[in-house]
């Protein structure tokens, strides 16, 4: 929620609890927040205010005060009223008003660091001054989870996060660019990477239940320690592509769980043409219809198990071999038997790598 809401929200309570009508007005007179359309006080007025030395003045109708949150151009809180009570009331709400700005501000301050943090932007001296000022601990142990959504700039999706963590102070959640939410977790001593499997596949559930959105969500190897957590995102953003890229069909990835996908993503993708044209050499995967795609995969899933493939699919096993066989006159590889399978699979992945190069560039 932005300070400005959390301010009109404290506002309203106050009017309802004293009867008081309150204002908010920043450096050139505008109104920031007010609980009434009353007349403010002349510019002369409130200029004079400003200029003077006193922190509050008080007329039979009203009380100024000066919110002095550090900054050059400070709020000016006006009460409406009289009595003996409305200058208390006033100074109490100039107490709560600095301590949500100044708690406000921190936050701020906390979020910033910790995006320049991910961005490998400070030294590591730096980073452990500024760590130590804004009280953040420096050597827990954290991972970093990226959360991006099937619909760009999803509000309802960051809400639902926010909530998720709402009660976790120690966890930060922040964005970097448009692309995701990344959370920093903290993590317990206890806690291991199927703890962190875990976490984000309920954050896909309660994605999909609360926010009604689909997502994909990463997770990175642990950091040990505050300097280590630049790695981290790195590592998390590469899970999140290479699983787009390799394991479509799945919406969590873990760092630590990326296979074969990890080894072909790290090839030049110079070699992957040159692999792909040596299997293949005139034909292209990209000729294989669907329904045969569906086949092989089913096949790849049951290990090669024609018979469960066959119950599956509610094909007769007669057929599968039919296609099997179709397709090994086409291409020379017998899915069938394990080498060339294990090449085909290879060929499929090089392939998804290859086409999400090509659009990327």
């Amino acid at each position: 929620m932005a300070i400005q809401q959390i301010l009109n929200k404290c506002l309203t309570d106050w009017k309802n609890i004293s009867h008081l009508d309150f204002c908010m007005v920043g450096a050139n007179d505008d109104i920031y927040i007010t609980t009434c359309d009353k007349r403010l006080p002349s510019a002369d007025v409130l200029q004079e205010f400003r200029e003077s030395t006193a922190l509050c003045k008080a007329n039979a109708n009203l009380c100024l005060y000066k919110i002095q949150d550090g900054s050059d151009s400070p709020y000016l809180l006006i009460v409406w009223g009289s009595g003996d009570s409305v200058a208390t009331i006033g100074e109490l709400a100039v107490c709560q008003i600095l301590s949500l700005l100044t708690a406000y501000a921190e936050k701020n301050d906390k979020n910033t660091f910790m995006q320049n943090l991910l961005l490998d932007t400070y030294s590591q001296v730096d980073a452990f001054n500024r760590a130590k000022k804004l009280h953040i601990a420096t050597s827990v142990r954290r991972a970093v989870l990226l959360v991006e959504t099937k619909q760009s700039s999803d509000e309802h999706a960051l809400a639902t996060i926010r909530n998720i963590f709402s009660a976790r102070s120690r966890d930060f959640i922040t964005s970097i660019d448009d692309t995701g939410i990344i959370i920093v977790r903290e993590l317990q001593s206890t806690d291991d990477y199927e703890d962190l499997r875990h976490l984000a596949f309920m954050l896909v559930d309660m994605l999909n239940t609360e926010a009604m959105t689909s997502a994909w969500v990463s997770y990175s190897n642990i950091a040990d320690d505050l300097k280590n957590l630049s790695n981290a995102y790195r590592e998390a953003r590469a899970a999140l592509e290479i699983g787009k890229i390799f394991y479509a069909d799945k919406n969590v990835f873990g760092y630590n769980r990326l296979g074969i996908g990890r080894l072909i993503y790290q090839l030049p993708v110079s070699v992957c043409e040159m692999f792909m044209e040596e299997i293949f050499q005139e034909e292209s995967l990209d000729s294989i219809d669907e329904e045969t795609l569906i086949t092989i995969r089913t096949f790849f899933e049951n290990n090669l198990n024609l018979s469960e493939t066959s119950r599956q699919l509610y094909v007769h096993r007669n057929t599968l071999v039919y296609r099997f066989e179709k397709l090994q006159k086409k291409f020379g590889l017998d899915i069938r038997t394990f080498e060339d399978a294990l090449t085909f699979k290879l060929t499929m992945m090089v392939s998804d790598y290859i086409k999400y190069f090509r659009q990327k560039s």
